[in-house]
């Protein structure tokens, strides 16, 4: 199982861009899917989560009411739509996902990263 984020790039403050993530490989079921960021000089943090039992999603710090996470289960993919860009959210985005192979338990993933920077 592989995850591929795009979308990254770079945009002025008050911007958006949508971030996506692709699983692929082996999957038999998704369990959750999430996007984390890490700024530079700090640890990666959470930023928002979907657990696929229709429970609506968490969002960590003030990316709530700006950032919206959402999948497409037929497509295997994650999005993170970013609106209101600030400087602060400058940071390399990873997704994460908990997710069951054809052959494999429930394993966690990581995506490559992408960088977001938002210049003020």
């Amino acid at each position: 199982v592989q995850l591929q984020a795009s979308g990254g790039g770079l945009v002025r403050a008050g911007g958006s861009l949508r971030l996506s993530c692709a699983a692929s490989g082996s999957i038999k079921s998704i369990n959750s899917m999430a996007w984390y960021r890490q700024a530079p000089g700090k640890q990666r943090e959470l930023v928002a989560r979907i657990i696929n039992d229709g429970r609506p999603p968490d969002y960590v710090g003030d990316v709530k009411g700006r950032f919206t996470i959402s999948t497409d289960n037929a497509k295997n993919t994650v999005y993170l739509q970013m609106n209101s860009l600030k400087p602060e959210d400058t940071a390399v985005y990873y997704c994460h996902g908990f997710i069951l192979g054809t052959t494999t338990p429930y394993t966690y993933y990581w995506g490559q990263g992408t960088e977001v920077t938002v210049s003020s």
